[in-house]
């Protein structure tokens, strides 16, 4: 079920509020993620994947629980090459396809979904993937400006799309295992 777009400028405008309280987290943090729907997130670890020698993001994995794979938990790409949102949205679909989760109907409409979602990113840009229970919500952020890409509301979705990091099968296994270290500097 799709939010109408209303309701999704005032949820954004919301949060935008309810994130002033954590602006200490923002600050020491470099990120402005929105407010975990319970406790406050933690930073669990980092890692940068590379490709043919190339640094193509830095990822930062969040939690607001116990468990970091587990929502609600937070994925932020700060990317250090340019790239068409049309190849993440496909690189994407890939990565899923490749680990065997969803048929492929579901990843048809789950890369028609990504490609509507994900802009053109430049370096230094950062896209956060927010995991919730039920739904995957993502942000564009552009220096210390955030807005709202757009909400999935499906959870099946929401567990492939993390697992593309998260699964012991990821393609980026290094990456895995520098998002699961927690971190000691938080």
């Amino acid at each position: 079920m799709r939010v109408p777009e209303t309701s999704l400028r005032r949820r954004t405008l919301l949060l935008v509020a309810l994130a002033a309280p954590g602006a200490a987290l923002a600050s020491a943090t470099q990120t402005l993620l929105p407010p975990p729907p319970t406790g406050q997130w933690q930073r669990w670890g980092s890692g940068v994947l590379r490709r043919f020698g190339f640094r193509v993001y830095r990822a930062t994995l969040w939690a607001a629980g116990s468990d970091p794979a587990e929502p609600p938990c937070a994925l932020e790409l700060e990317y250090a090459l340019s790239i068409a949102g049309e190849k993440l949205a496909e690189t994407s679909v890939d990565e899923m396809r490749r680990l065997g989760v969803g048929d492929e109907a579901a990843l048809r409409r789950w890369g028609e979904t990504l490609r509507r979602v994900f802009p053109d990113v430049r370096s230094g840009e950062r896209i956060v993937g927010v995991h919730l229970p039920d739904a995957a919500v993502f942000y564009h952020q552009v220096g210390e400006q955030r807005r709202l890409l757009g909400r999935v509301e499906d959870a099946d979705f929401a567990r492939a799309f993390f697992a593309i990091w998260l699964d012991p099968k990821t393609s980026a296994p290094e990456v895995r295992a520098a998002l699961l270290q927690r971190s000691t500097t938080s």
